[in-house]
């Protein structure tokens, strides 16, 4: 390891041997103004992708969830139509948004949000994944930041980006530094496909077993269609001996605090607060803080069921670390029943529950206690449902594991990305040692 030489540039200080230009220097900047005379009509579900900026997530296009145009309306506008390498960057509402085109399934154009960059056939001086990934990092994100215009729907204009200035490294190290960030997340996206597949496969035998009731009998066979006993029960027929049961009998159903009322003083440890947002999104700087000193049945930990019952009812399984619950939300326990157990019944009301929730109309939608006293199901012997347990556990938990490894990973990534970025963590380099 050597010491770093640093140089003061527009774009603050980077290593010596890095330079500066501006975008537009490097890559070709694209943008749609409007659709002229195009109806809201005219989209729907026949004719050329379009794509919007909702329709970028993580970093790539989700592909089923766009519109489409007609055909007349994508030639009309060939000049922004979408090639593989391309990257998208949003810059209307909400600005920043961004997107690497790895391939396309079929033709597809841009929204009038949306901007499309693409590298200059001759340009030599900059990697195309590499400039991906500085559209990622918060230093160009404090960039845009500064340049956006607009207090009712915020605005990027193409003048403004064309003139932020990218910092360049020698392109073999451009090319070190997206190995670095481009392994991290296909691991990550690996570890993703994987925890669907396990998580689809679990429910898979939960529903064949514990709603179908095909368990495998004493002799390996599908207990119900080889004529297993059923019994009469609230809900139809059950297999003999076992008992119909509530949500509540099931799983303690934990409300959580106000905790607006536990902010935390000056230098006391804290602990982030849960909300329905925090569900979908994790924890992120704009998360609220509460004191820790909390009692410890409000605290969710990894792998922690939480249900939120108000505003949007979600189900999930909390794997960002430690943090308090907030009111308006359930911590979803039991001493005596397994955690998939009830996490995969609370999935399949979940329907039932936002259905009731969309139905109250003068107030924020929300279920109470008596909806899972009156959500009734099917329970066998204990003896049977730790037999049959032990193949749905190991699946769910290894699934659970896999999305902390993801996470873990995920964090990796965002330190190292604006470090790399600036040359404060520099990638060694055959030949050559850098600090």
């Amino acid at each position: 390891m050597i010491e770093i030489n640093f140089k003061s540039t527009e774009i603050g200080n980077i290593p010596n041997e890095w330079s500066v230009c501006n975008l537009k220097d490097i890559v070709i900047i694209k943008g749609r103004i409007g659709w002229k005379g195009l109806k809201k009509s005219e989209f729907g579900n026949d004719g050329v992708i379009i794509i919007n900026g909702p329709d970028i997530e993580d970093g790539k296009v989700n592909w089923s969830n766009c519109e489409r145009v007609p055909q007349w309306r994508y030639v009309e506008s060939k000049e922004i139509s979408v090639n593989v390498d391309d990257i998208l960057l949003t810059k209307d509402g909400t600005i920043g948004k961004v997107a690497r085109i790895k391939f396309l399934p079929e033709p597809a154009t841009l929204a009038s949000g949306i901007f499309l960059i693409r590298k200059k056939v001759n340009s030599t001086v900059i990697d195309h994944n590499f400039l991906y990934y500085y559209f990622k990092s918060p230093y160009f994100g404090n960039l845009v930041e500064s340049r956006i215009e607009g207090s009712v729907i915020p605005h990027l204009y193409q003048r403004d980006i064309e003139q932020l200035m990218v910092p360049l490294p020698p392109l073999s190290e451009q090319q070190a530094i997206v190995k670095i960030l481009s392994d991290l997340d296909e691991k990550i996206e690996l570890n993703n496909e994987m925890n669907k597949t396990l998580e689809n496969i679990a429910q898979a035998i939960f529903k064949r077993w514990f709603i179908d009731f095909e368990f495998p009998n004493e002799n390996g066979e599908p207990y119900k269609s080889s004529g297993g006993e059923m019994v009469e029960s609230e809900l139809g027929l059950i297999p003999k001996g076992w008992e119909i049961l509530s949500l509540s009998n099931i799983a303690d159903f934990l409300n959580g605090l106000p905790l607006q009322n536990y902010r935390p003083r000056e230098d006391e440890e804290w602990l982030p607060v849960i909300k329905i947002r925090e569900l979908r999104n994790g924890i992120t700087d704009s998360t609220e803080r509460c004191t820790s000193n909390i009692p410890k049945n409000y605290i969710a930990e990894n792998g922690d069921v939480i249900f939120s019952w108000s505003g949007s009812l979600e189900v999930v399984i909390w794997t960002y670390g430690k943090g308090a619950i907030n009111q308006h939300l359930f911590k979803v326990r039991s001493e005596k029943y397994p955690k998939w157990f009830y996490y995969f019944w609370l999935l399949r009301f979940l329907p039932e529950f936002r259905k009731i929730a969309e139905d109250k109309a003068t107030t924020m939608g929300h279920i109470q206690r008596h909806h899972l006293n009156e959500s009734l199901l099917p329970v066998p012997p204990q003896e049977l449902m730790d037999k049959l347990g032990k193949s749905i556990e190991s699946i769910f938990e290894e699934a659970i594991t896999l999305r902390i490894q993801s996470l873990t990973l995920s964090n990796i990534r965002d330190l190292l990305l604006p470090k790399l970025m600036t040359g404060k963590i520099r990638v060694p380099m055959e030949g050559k040692n850098v600090g």
